[in-house]
């Protein structure tokens, strides 16, 4: 498949959204190869499971609290914030064991006005020392890739509450694009990969509702 410039794509808004998905009738097959960061990079639509079980996370890793609020000039504000209450939407039904780590966001239609969004992401570490923690988060809509963030932290040290700070620039939307997003929600989805060492320790999914 050819590479699609789709920040670029927006920009000059030639391109319609793309059509709601056919009903996938088969169950996706089981990965039976390592997971890597390059293969994450290289997914072209949402998954449809998990890439790792729970018990990968040997080191204790652990999200104890996340913010999210916009950086724009003049439009300075939070988001959302587990400190302050807030709560994600209940994830779909059929989830199961894994509610933990699905997670469903309704931010409305005015998250989409928002250039550049950034991100804080409280967590504890277990005993032993983190090295290159990485985390590869991809956003489609309809199994289209909107954009891809990937950031790393060199070093995390064991028994340890750490903070990281994220900034995502967000691609420019057009109106079609705006209204297609509003008017699917939960169509909008992304996979967020966590990685040690390039080796998958964690895979959170996420489903963005951005109507009223």
């Amino acid at each position: 498949m050819a590479a699609v410039d789709y920040e670029q794509q927006w920009e000059d808004a030639p391109v319609a959204p793309p059509p709601p998905p056919e009903p996938d009738y088969y169950a996706q097959e089981a990965v039976e190869y390592q997971i890597t960061p390059d293969y994450c990079n290289s997914l072209t639509a949402p998954t449809e499971t998990f890439f790792c079980e729970q018990n990968a996370n040997v080191y204790g890793l652990n999200f104890v609290d996340f913010k999210i609020r916009s950086v724009d000039e003049g439009y300075e504000r939070t988001l959302f914030d587990m400190s302050r209450g807030d709560r994600p939407a209940p994830p779909p039904p059929g989830v199961g064991n894994d509610a933990a780590r699905f997670i469903r966001y309704h931010f409305g239609p005015e998250f989409l006005d928002i250039n550049t969004v950034g991100t804080s992401l409280e967590f504890t570490n277990g005993p032993y020392e983190v090295y290159n923690f990485r985390m590869i988060e991809r956003h489609y809509f309809r199994d289209q890739l909107i954009t891809s963030y990937d950031f790393t932290m060199p070093f995390v040290m064991p028994n340890s509450r750490n903070t990281w700070e994220m900034i995502y620039s967000k691609p420019l939307l057009s109106d079609e694009w705006k209204e297609a997003l509003m008017s699917a929600p939960w169509e909008a989805r992304s996979d967020s990969f966590y990685f040690v060492n390039d080796t998958l320790v964690m895979h959170n999914r996420a489903e963005y509702n951005y109507g009223w």
